[in-house]
This record gives C-alpha cells, structure tokens and sequence, in this order.
C-alpha cells in the first residue's frame, strides 16, 4: 500500500481511517501501526482534519498474551530477542498550548457561555469510559495508548525508540464524574522516549457551564503521560502539556525537558526514580494541588525509588483562586519522606512574585524564589 504522506511516513487515511469526528478510527490506525512495526519501524502519519480521529474501541486486557489496557498500543518484544523496533507517531502540524480551557472567576461565577475545545492541531479522541480503579495503583492503568508489555518482568521494555509528535490525546470527562479515569499515554515499556509539541488532556473543559460543573478531585489511578521505567536510557521532552489527570507527567531518570505545561492536576510532575540526573528546564504550572511529588507507593508497575536527583530550573506558577477548589494549590513540593535531591527555581505569575511555594518534607531540596 502506497503512503500518502512526507517522505515514507505511513498515512492513517490509507489504512482505512477517517478523521471525520464521527467514525470509530480505532481498528484502522491500530493496523497502520502494526504494518509499521511489521517492516521494522517508520512512522505512523495522521494528517490534520477538522474533527479529529475518534477512538471508541474498548481497550483489551491482553494482546497476544501480554498486558494492554489501552485502546491503541505498539506491539512489543524484548531486549534479549535482539528485535527491537523504531517507532514514530506524528501529527502534521505541532499542537498549540494553552487551550482556553473554561474556569470559573475568582468569587465562583459561571461564564456566560460554555467553550469548546478548538481542534486546531491532530487530535486523537476518546469516548470510551474506563473503569474505575480506585484500589490497585500498582495495576497497569487503562489508557488511551500505550507500548505493550514486554513480557519480561527482569527487562520491561518491549521498544527501544518511541517517538510521538504534533499530537493531542482526550480522554473522556464524564460530566456524571467530572474526572477521568482512563490515562491518555502509558509508555512505561519504551527504554527511549521523545515527546514533541504534544498535549494530553480531556474531551470537555474542567468546569463546564452547560453542567454547572467544575472537575472533581480524582479516585482513580490514571495519569496524562506515563514515561519511560527505571533503567531507560533516555527521555526527552519539548512544548509537552497536559490537563487533568490525578497525575500529570509520571517521570523516571535521564529525562531531560525544554518546555512542559501542567494544569489541573492532583499531583503535576511526578518522579518514580531519578537515580540518574534529570534536568526540566521550564514549566509553567496552573491550577494544580501539587506541582512537584515523589511517589509515595508503587504504582503503574512502577517502583517508589529512594533515589530521585534532580534540577527545575524555573516553574512559573499560579496556585489557583478559582474553582475547581480540589486544584487550588496546597504545595510546591511533597517530600514528605525527603527522598528528592533537588535544586528548583520559582516564580509566580500570578499574583505576580506575591504568592507562597510551600515544601512538604523535602530536606534536600533547595527551592529558591526568582529574584
């Protein structure tokens, strides 16, 4: 089958998806995904279109007989086979932050209309609910997509190179819930990961006038991206945002971000292990409970490491006097254990250089106001 895009990229649209809002893409671009991975690696093109690529297939349990929960997945297999695959997922053109998701004033008063989410940019798009997992962290989380498992419980990754591009992923918000709980990307599996111009985030805004309802604080395990397990060789992360989620970004060691955007999160960036140094250059934090935690159980398959090294360069942050009140700021950091090493720089955007960046714990974490 002959692409239909740059260069050799592989087009969704000649796989049989269509990208009309309406049609459920799912088994199409699950097959352009599996012929790419079939001839060794390449990359799975989604041109831009106006409604965005419906995924409404439930998530599997297992494929082939290896964890899955999410709606699309890479294929895998393991180190020692030697068989190891290149992949990217890219969108046509780099997907804009900073969506005008709707909130309420300062004093709770509803807009007087409600907004909807542009789609501006690819948008892969969710409307199938998850169940709910309010009691297993440590189980694989349901997900929108995700790398399978490799099998190998000694080595988990199951794909050397991931890299995704000019992509948005929505997971549904159940205005019955008002939170998620599916996640958007789990990418445990990938030894290394590389994330572009990408955001991960909800179908509906995060307080919504047609429902009089702002999001809640969230039960269930889910996350909007899952990065690379202990041991990866390396995580890079550029113009990434994500919105919504218990979790926001769940990161371990050698990752390195030039911009990451987080809003409406329980708990925003989130650091399972950094045994090696990592080192986030700017985020811009909105709206979130937590902005900076250390796990405090194992979760995901992931374990709570002892050793998590690392440097914020800046975060420019605003804790939130609007409703939704489950995202109004209570700590810059949570340490309650003193398991960071750290080393962060931070600022208030608004109120301007006025408000408080509290520490929980953290003994070893040195937190030092912009000018």
């Amino acid at each position: 089958m002959k692409p239909n895009g740059p260069g050799n990229y592989t087009n969704v649209l000649d796989f049989g998806a269509r990208g009309d809002g309406v049609t459920d893409d799912t088994d199409a671009i699950q097959r352009t995904i599996d012929h790419v991975y079939a001839r060794g690696g390449g990359t799975v093109y989604f041109p831009f279109t106006p409604a965005g690529y419906r995924i409404a297939k439930p998530a599997a349990e297992t494929v082939a007989g290896k964890a899955c929960r999410s709606q699309l997945y890479i294929p895998s297999d393991t180190a020692r086979s030697g068989n190891w695959k290149n992949i990217c997922l890219q969108g046509e053109m780099p997907v804009g932050q900073l969506h005008a998701y709707q909130l309420l004033d300062e004093k709770g008063r509803w807009p007087a209309t409600e907004f909807p989410l542009p789609i501006n940019n690819c948008v892969l798009f969710s409307d199938w609910e998850a169940p709910e997992n309010r009691t297993a962290p440590n189980a694989r989380p349901w997900s929108l997509i995700s790398v399978l498992d490799s099998g190998d419980e000694l080595l988990p990754f199951g794909l050397e190179n991931l890299t995704v591009r000019n992509l948005e992923l929505r997971v549904v918000l159940n205005p019955d819930r008002m939170y998620p709980t599916s996640s958007a990307a789990n990418f445990r599996n990938t030894s290394r990961l590389i994330v572009e111009d990408c955001h991960f985030g909800l179908t509906r805004n995060v307080a919504s006038f047609t429902f009089q309802k702002a999001l809640a604080a969230n039960p269930s395990y889910c996350a909007g991206l899952i990065a690379s397990d202990d041991q990866n060789d390396h995580q890079a992360f550029r113009s990434v945002g994500v919105q919504g989620f218990k979790y926001g970004f769940v990161f371990g060691e050698h990752t390195v971000a030039d911009y990451l955007y987080v809003h409406n999160c329980e708990e925003g960036i989130v650091f399972h292990d950094s045994s090696h140094l990592s080192h986030l250059h700017h985020i811009v934090a909105q709206h979130n409970k937590i902005i900076v935690s250390a796990l405090r159980q194992n979760t995901f398959g992931l374990q709570a490491s002892k050793n998590i090294y690392f440097q914020i360069d800046s975060i420019d942050f605003e804790p939130g006097f609007a409703p939704p009140d489950a995202y109004r700021m209570q700590y810059g950091v949570d340490d309650p254990d003193n398991r960071m090493h750290a080393r962060i720089t931070f600022h208030s955007g608004y109120p301007v250089a006025a408000a408080p960046f509290p520490i929980h714990g953290g003994a070893h974490v040195i937190a030092e106001k912009f000018m």
